[in-house]
């Protein structure tokens, strides 16, 4: 099972559709469940609560296609849009440990969670605020 907040969920769609008709692509963090006791899961349980955003403009990524400014181990997860495209995991995305993936009409019912393999995982989206961001992230 695959977790990951309600306002997560929505800022990805909203910024999916915002990029509309490019596709976009986000590193997305975890919080263990102990720093998020609204949530009632196990505590060493990752729930996905944060996002990272690469600027524009960056020379260094710009010049070897490497985002220095998001550690990649602190970043498990990736959210990829498709706005041309079918709800599957495509040989040209990012990949990481979960992929979230969505598609027009930008809505939960067109969001789902991945395997690296395109297996499509069980997921559940949470009620629940993420911690402020100097505890987010932790593995």
């Amino acid at each position: 099972m695959i977790h990951i907040t309600r306002g997560l969920v929505e800022t990805l769609l909203r910024q999916a559709e915002e990029a509309e008709p490019d596709s976009r692509t986000v590193p997305l963090a975890v919080t263990r469940a102990k720093n998020l006791p609204a949530a009632g899961l196990s505590p060493d349980t990752p729930v996905f609560t944060h996002f990272y955003l690469s600027s524009k403009g960056d020379a260094i990524n710009a010049i070897f296609g490497v985002d220095m400014k998001t550690p990649a181990a602190q970043t498990p997860g990736i959210f990829v849009s498709h706005p041309l495209g079918e709800l599957k995991v495509t040989k040209e995305d990012d990949m990481r440990e979960v992929i979230f993936l969505a598609v027009p009409p930008w809505s939960t019912d067109s969001f789902k969670a991945f395997d690296r393999s395109g297996n499509v995982r069980e997921l559940e989206i949470l009620d629940i605020e993420p911690p402020e961001e100097t505890q987010f992230a932790e593995q």
